[in-house]
């Protein structure tokens, strides 16, 4: 998964990680990124951690903040 390779030696706390997970899953099955080689996975991983390194923790509007960040 493009979300914890990208996150190997963070500084996130546990709880923050489950969070960006399960957001990241949200919005991977809302864009219906079901393959995991998919490379804009990646760019929705990236995009994740940006919007958890700006101080979001929470699961649900990290993925709405993400999913906005997809759409036209």
């Amino acid at each position: 998964m493009p979300l914890y390779r990208l996150l190997q030696n963070s500084a996130f706390e546990p709880p923050a990680i489950k969070a960006m997970s399960a957001a990241f899953e949200d919005v991977c099955r809302a864009l219906g990124l079901a393959e995991r080689t998919d490379p804009l996975r990646d760019l929705v991983a990236k995009k994740i951690i940006e919007l958890a390194q700006q101080g979001e923790r929470d699961p649900a509007r990290l993925r709405d903040q993400a999913l906005a960040a997809f759409k036209d």
